[in-house]
């Protein structure tokens, strides 16, 4: 007899449990999940536009001089850092051999000077005109170093050599563009907005181009900037970055035409929900909305519209938005906060569920 109330006493705790997870799981009802559908129709915009290179540029030299040579021509493909033209630099190297020789007098003067101070055999005055002079100088040496290194021009990015401005022997004078680079990057799309369509840009969603050399192709769009202030014409420029795809990109100049996705200016979003899904309570109409991460659901209030004819209802409410998951049936029989678990999915090869 003591053996059975001992066995007793042991079960009872695992039968305790047993109920209390069973419980647990009751409480936690399934429940079928849909989502909730935008039904207002995006906005289509478009716009012609130019392809444009990410970087576009016309290189100078710093100094004037005659032009000894091109180390490329036009269509050459370059690297950066890579020689692109240089300008004769016999003068600017006479310049530096004597500014170099006179340098090195002026330095050696400097520095006898300011031992001989060291030891107090001469005046504070003559060791200041030797700090001074070192100081005018090296500063006159360093600035025809730099003149010399401006004779040659290389390029500040990888990319393709445009055009040729001018030709090997020609003077060109200080800031005269002389070749042109545009850099293998992505390309860029420019487009012009309206303003009416520029005070609506926080609604923009989605922006491809087209192009009529490539006809079965649409290039996807990433927003780059838009100008913040509008040109002569009253138009704010658009820039649009191409996404590199596996179709053939587009080449600097080429015209496009821009489409841009917009959703409607609105405040309140109508959408449409599971006529299941409703429920009233006091004459206000509410729907629950499920949170996978929490795996609970929460009461938001809607305001119904219409029905539709597919068994949805649209319906509109700040606090809902498009591929929100609502419970769609059985509304009735939870309450504000529930845990549930949603029903899982029908298998391709269980249809109806009945297996």
């Amino acid at each position: 007899m003591k053996q059975i109330l001992v066995w007793m006493g042991c079960l009872l705790p695992l039968l305790s449990a047993c109920r209390a997870g069973q419980s647990e799981q009751e409480q936690r009802r399934l429940v079928k999940i849909d989502t909730v559908r935008s039904t207002a129709p995006l906005v289509v915009m478009q716009y012609p536009g130019r392809v444009k290179a990410s970087q576009d540029v016309s290189l100078a030299f710093k100094v004037s001089g005659t032009i000894e040579r091109f180390a490329v021509t036009d269509g050459t493909q370059v690297k950066q850092g890579q020689l692109l033209v240089e300008l004769d630099p016999t003068d600017y190297q006479v310049q530096l051999n004597a500014t170099e020789a006179e340098y090195q007098q002026i330095k050696a003067e400097a520095q006898r000077v300011m031992a001989i101070y060291a030891d107090s055999a001469t005046s504070a005055s003559n060791y200041d005109k030797a700090v001074y002079g070192l100081k005018q100088i090296t500063a006159k040496y360093q600035h025809h170093k730099d003149q010399l290194a401006y004779t040659k021009i290389y390029a500040p990015f990888t990319g393709t050599v445009q055009k040729r401005l001018f030709e090997e022997h020609e003077t060109v004078g200080a800031g005269m563009p002389v070749i042109s680079l545009i850099s293998n990057g992505e390309p860029e799309v420019e487009i012009n907005l309206p303003a009416a369509e520029y005070v609506q840009r926080n609604l923009f969603s989605s922006f491809h181009c087209t192009f009529e050399v490539y006809p079965d192709q649409k290039y996807e769009l990433r927003p780059l900037s838009i100008t913040p202030k509008a040109n002569a014409n009253q138009l704010y420029t658009m820039r649009l970055q191409v996404v590199k795809g596996e179709q053939p990109m587009p080449s600097p100049g080429m015209s496009t035409m821009v489409t841009i996705l917009s959703h409607p200016s609105e405040a309140v979003e109508e959408m449409s929900v599971p006529t299941t899904s409703l429920f009233e309570s006091e004459g206000v109409s509410f729907i629950y909305r499920y949170a996978p991460a929490a795996g609970k659901i929460e009461r938001v209030a809607v305001e119904m519209v219409r029905p539709l004819s597919n068994g949805r209802v649209i319906v509109r409410s700040a606090l809902l938005h498009p591929n929100d998951c609502v419970i769609a049936s059985g509304v009735r029989h939870l309450k504000d906060g529930d845990a549930v678990t949603p029903l899982p999915a029908p298998s391709p090869s269980n249809v109806g569920g009945l297996l």
